[in-house]
């Protein structure tokens, strides 16, 4: 796929480290031809960015708080002052408390459930609603990140698979406002991945063998198989592809039972 993204422009929102999917996405689109511009939000998330950001060519970082409509407004303006145009913007952008990851969904507190629906889901709204304007020259693409606790029941995923749901609506009708303009809006649902949001969540190392030994690829997710996917959806052989929920997780979400050895 190389060169497939020569000449396009993008914004990366959410890399964490360099287990990030995010991260892994960004590497893919760089390898690709295109050029990148990140976000983060507070100094210690920016020096961990930083050395990421120059290994591929950015010096563009831009703090932002996604619940604060100021310092979005202010991410954005920096962004077109520097690129009057963007061709994709990555939304990886998700938090729950860490303590409400564990147990039962019933026990979900209102002030959590409101955060992590607006961290997760509502600022995908927000980001598409300031970054559409840049796209309508020349369309563009959209894309967040969701998991397969969004439809089904994963064991302590609780709160963050109502807000995946939530998100994932949100894409269809998205992809619906912004299809007109040439505005490609998508989601990509890896399976469990060993990152440092992934670990927030309670027996997640148990989930992480689970899929692992039973999906019909006998694997996990990797960072490059994501990162191809998120290409693709960038590229212009995506032209076509828009309000889907793209699995990059081995097969997992056909499965009805787990596979006989290990019923």
């Amino acid at each position: 796929m190389t060169g497939v993204l020569e000449g396009k422009r993008g914004l990366v929102m959410g890399v964490a480290n360099d287990r990030s999917i995010a991260w892994g996405i960004a590497k893919a689109m760089h390898a690709a031809g295109a050029e990148l511009a990140f976000t983060y939000q507070g100094e210690a998330f920016g020096n961990r960015l930083k050395p990421l950001a120059e290994s591929v060519g950015s010096d563009f970082m831009v703090d932002v708080d996604v619940t604060d409509d100021a310092s979005l407004d202010a991410a954005f303006a920096q962004l077109s002052e520097r690129w009057p145009t963007i061709d994709f913007v990555v939304h990886a952008i998700a938090y729950s408390d860490k303590s409400e990851l564990t147990g039962r969904f019933l026990d979900t507190s209102r002030a959590n459930f409101k955060n992590s629906m607006d961290i997760s889901a509502y600022s995908f709204i927000e980001v598409a609603r300031r970054a559409y304007p840049m796209m309508q020259e020349n369309g563009g693409t959209l894309l967040t990140l969701t998991y397969l606790g969004s439809n089904r029941v994963v064991p302590n995923y609780n709160v963050m698979g109502v807000a995946k749901a939530a998100l994932e609506s949100a894409t269809r009708y998205l992809a619906n406002d912004l299809g007109p303009e040439g505005i490609r809006v998508n989601a990509i649902s890896p399976g469990p991945m060993k990152t440092l949001a992934g670990a927030a969540i309670g027996g997640a190392r148990k989930t992480f063998k689970h899929t692992d030994q039973n999906a019909p690829m006998r694997s996990n997710a990797t960072l490059d198989a994501v990162g191809g996917t998120a290409v693709y959806l960038a590229s212009d052989a995506g032209a076509c592809t828009t309000g889907e929920i793209i699995r990059v997780d081995g097969g997992f979400h056909v499965l009805g039972m787990p596979q006989p050895d290990n019923l």
